[in-house]
């Protein structure tokens, strides 16, 4: 039986922060409504969604005013909300598949066949064709996804809540997705509660939208009244909001991209004189100790000046070939090499056999996940840390940040630790801190995730001078509007074999500084 949500002015606020991370807001949600949550990067959408679902953490931050679920507060324990996190890896708790989709069903206290027959048929409703003994650390981050859904699926709860579900699931599958996840809704009646940056995805789909900005609740009602009236949506796209199927919006964000572009680096054709700065031949790809590639036979150039997407379905090797041209990860057949004035100083043609101290300041890679590399306690800090370290003045150092902080919208929060930001926030944090010594190739994994419109705008504007200033771009992205605006031309991969090894990523850059160190 679903259950409604109600907010009095509730808010939440963050220890080490001055204003609250969502809120005060007032919402109601009636017992079965589906909802699709929108708002401007660092709104507090997240924030709302663990609220609801009970896993706020007490300890780092104060909630005030009411929020119930029914008529009681939030309780994980009473198992009656689903959620499906922004992040995938921190949904993932057991090693195998099945096991992992088992857990929530477990909790719940199904009877064993129930659960296991659940268990097939909410990874086949997901797309996930694995064997139920799968390891889940060889997924990658849209299979970790589909993953989190299939346990959702499976309890079958009488709320769902939902964090960018699609975001990580390449363009072909997300319709399928979407069905998966409102199939399990009918089936029980379910309140859901959804955050997508997709609007159009779920405009059909819903019976509410509800606008959040960063002093409370802008709007809610049904989406054609949303985004049908010209004064709402005319906020609605100042604030950054995606407005679907509107000419306006469609113009904001690309004559930025063509402006840009034309001031930029053209990138080159095959055979043109921008040169070569990586080159892969007959590259096989696969994480640290895999028996099997992710994928093989990948031969091309990156050349100064140029942006080059590497496209293709969840699990067919795209990080993992991000991972092996930033010399990470060692190649599992060919080679990649570094050219030109990349390779300048190198003993060794391949970065992979580089120290980081050398490599550090050339190639600049940015992960899926953007916990995965910050060092440092604060926003500005962890801006500053790569120029310095590559040996910036401070007035130069004082100026990238300062630069770097007014583009991605980030300066009221350039003290807060890094860890402590919305997805959206952490995501512009990551790429920014890569770009902000200026390296020779700047590699990417997701770069747009978690943006709202501009926010996006921002960054493609960073990434053309990126290219203007003879740079190049790696991107791995399912945001084609993102790889167009950048003007990047395409390399597809294929399916990875199935049983690729169960590394972390951790594990992939521990192999790689304890090999590379060795090598002068």
């Amino acid at each position: 039986m679903a259950l409604p949500i109600t907010a009095r002015g509730f808010s939440w606020q963050h220890a080490d922060r001055d204003e609250p991370a969502v809120g005060p807001i007032n919402l109601h949600i009636a017992a079965g409504e589906k909802v699709l949550l929108l708002g401007p990067s660092g709104a507090g959408k997240s924030t709302l969604l663990h609220a609801i679902a009970g896993v706020v953490p007490s300890e780092s931050g104060t909630a005030t005013g009411e929020l119930l679920i029914g008529d009681c507060p939030p309780d994980p324990r009473r198992g009656e909300t689903g959620l499906v996190l922004q992040d995938p890896d921190s949904q993932v708790i057991f090693s195998r598949v099945g096991d992992d989709v088992a857990f929530g069903m477990e909790n719940l206290g199904l009877p064993a066949e129930e659960i296991e027959a659940r268990i097939a048929s909410s990874l086949a409703r997901m797309g996930l064709a694995l064997p139920q003994s799968h390891p889940t650390a060889a997924l990658s981050g849209g299979q970790k996804q589909r993953l989190a859904l299939a346990g959702i699926h499976a309890m079958r709860p009488e709320i769902i809540v939902l964090d960018e579900p699609t975001a990580n699931i390449d363009p072909d599958s997300a319709g399928a997705v979407r069905d998966a996840i409102l199939e399990t809704q009918a089936a029980t009646s379910a309140t859901m509660v959804i955050v997508e940056h997709r609007v159009g995805l779920w405009l059909d789909h819903v019976d509410t939208v509800v606008v959040l900005g960063r002093q409370g609740l802008i709007t809610q009602g049904p989406p054609r009244q949303v985004f049908g009236d010209p004064q709402i949506a005319g906020e609605l796209r100042e604030c950054g909001i995606w407005v679907p199927e509107d000419p306006e919006a469609v113009a904001n964000r690309e004559p930025m991209a063509g402006n840009r572009a034309t001031r930029a680096t053209p990138n080159p054709a095959p055979g043109s004189t921008g040169e070569v700065l990586l080159r892969t031949h007959r590259l096989g790809v696969a994480r640290p100790r895999a028996k099997v590639a992710a994928a093989t036979d990948i031969d091309f150039d990156v050349r100064a000046g140029e942006a080059l997407g590497i496209i293709g379905d969840n699990g067919a090797g795209k990080s993992t070939t991000a991972l092996t041209l930033a010399g990470l990860i060692s190649e599992f057949d060919g080679e990649v090499n570094a050219f030109g004035s990349l390779r300048s100083g190198a003993k060794q043609a391949r970065p992979f056999r580089w120290p980081s101290a050398f490599l550090a300041p050339r190639i600049g890679m940015v992960f899926q996940e953007p916990e995965h590399q910050f060092l440092t306690s604060s926003v500005a800090e962890e801006l500053a840390l790569g120029p310095r370290l590559a040996g910036w003045s401070s007035s130069d150092v004082d100026e990238r940040v300062e630069e770097l902080l007014h583009v991605l919208g980030l300066e009221t929060i350039a003290e807060a630790h890094p860890q402590g930001l919305s997805g959206g926030e952490k995501r512009r944090l990551s790429v920014a801190a890569m770009m902000a010594p200026r390296p020779r190739v700047l590699i990417v994994d997701e770069p747009t995730f978690g943006q709202d419109a501009l926010t996006w705008a921002g960054l493609v504007e960073l990434f053309l001078d990126v290219l203007a200033r003879g740079s190049s771009v790696v991107a791995v992205s399912h945001d084609h509007s993102f790889l167009d605006a950048i003007g990047a031309r395409r390399i597809e991969l294929g399916q990875p074999a199935a049983n690729a090894s169960p590394a972390t990523l951790s594990e992939a850059a521990s192999d790689r500084l304890s090999r590379s160190e060795r090598v002068e």
